[in-house]
């Protein structure tokens, strides 16, 4: 019996609708949190007031001021994207039931809140299994991803804001309640925060750094990291694409594909007391290869020669694995082969 592809190919309609909904997502400067809502008129103090009544959380109802009665325009401008939203959602839900990765609603709300505080314009990066999940809708391909209640940002350098956005007050104004996870050590400073529980969204800052698991400070948004290895080569010219979320299409930086093939190979050699995210690197590594040999020739070559000496040969230890899980797919192991040969 043939070995199972690791992936199948969306129909060009069903991708080029996706494409829609991300183009038209990248035109909204800000996006509007929660379901998309109604607008209410109040009048009980003599001027009448718009307000958008929407669900920011599960079973919290907010109500948000619009503008004043008489303010046609106003109310119009937020009309048309209370429909836009509607659509959006609607569209969201069409692409899940043809099988393309949506996040949950939490990860909805936290990645409107940074998309609308010009984080992700500003540079910052969106690595881990969110952004492997994001990249098969990028690439049109459905595959099998492990949900992950993990959302892992990163930035290469500073990141391009007007002003310090500090990382906590962000976050904790999604009005979800997410705590500063403690710090190793005796007053080490936290680089992650978790909503509560053990199944609690958890959201990991990380920067690049010679050395696993140093913290150092981001200014920017008033706060700390992790530093991983040859992160800088993971997060060089990533690629603007989107997260679907919740009812949620969000505008966001992801790294290049091929890139991120090579660097989950080595990270997947970093995993000594995880075994279960070790073969979870790797086959995430085997799914895009696959996709780019069969569909982007020369990507993976072209990432290669940019990578160190060390990343491929932790790369090139992995082969024998590779090659069990890309059977169905041999036009990707001869390039790995090809590539690794006098690594």
């Amino acid at each position: 019996m043939p070995a199972p592809a690791l992936y199948r190919r969306l129909e060009l309609n069903f991708h080029t609708q996706y494409a829609e909904v991300r183009e038209r997502a990248r035109t909204e400067s800000e996006l509007l949190p929660g379901t998309p809502g109604t607008l209410t008129l109040r009048t009980g103090t003599g001027q009448g007031y718009w307000y958008r009544r929407y669900k920011a959380v599960v079973a919290k109802e907010v109500e948000d001021f619009v503008c004043k009665e008489n303010e046609a325009l106003a109310r119009e401008a937020m009309q048309q994207r209370i429909e836009a939203a509607i659509w959006t959602q609607g569209q969201v839900r069409q692409l899940r039931s043809l099988g393309m990765q949506v996040a949950d609603k939490d990860a909805a709300r936290l990645l409107v809140e940074l998309h609308n505080r010009r984080l992700f314009k500003g540079g910052l990066v969106l690595v881990g299994t969110l952004a492997f999940m994001a990249l098969l809708n990028e690439l049109g391909v459905v595959a099998v991803a492990a949900r992950t209640q993990d959302i892992d940002l990163a930035r290469r350098q500073a990141l391009k804001l007007a002003a310090p956005v500090p990382f906590l007050e962000a976050v904790q104004s999604t009005l979800l309640q997410f705590l500063p996870v403690p710090g190793l050590g005796r007053g080490a400073p936290s680089t992650s925060v978790k909503r509560p529980g053990p199944d609690g969204l958890r959201v990991d800052v990380l920067i690049p750094g010679p050395e696993v698991g140093d913290v150092k400070p981001v200014p920017e948004l008033v706060w700390h990291a992790r530093t991983v290895p040859f992160f800088d080569y993971l997060l060089e010219s990533p690629r603007a694409g989107a997260v679907l979320a919740g009812g949620h299409c969000v505008p966001a930086n992801l790294p290049q594909p091929a890139r991120f093939v090579w660097h989950k190979l080595y990270a997947s050699t970093q995993r000594h007391s995880d075994t279960a995210k070790a073969r979870k690197d790797l086959r995430q590594a085997a799914v895009l290869a696959a996709v780019l040999a069969e569909s982007e020739e020369g990507a993976l070559e072209e990432a290669a020669a940019e990578a160190s000496q060390k990343l491929l040969q932790a790369a090139k230890a992995r082969l024998p694995q590779v090659r069990e899980l890309l059977e169905a797919h041999p036009a990707a192991v001869e390039q790995l082969e090809l590539v690794l040969e006098h690594v």
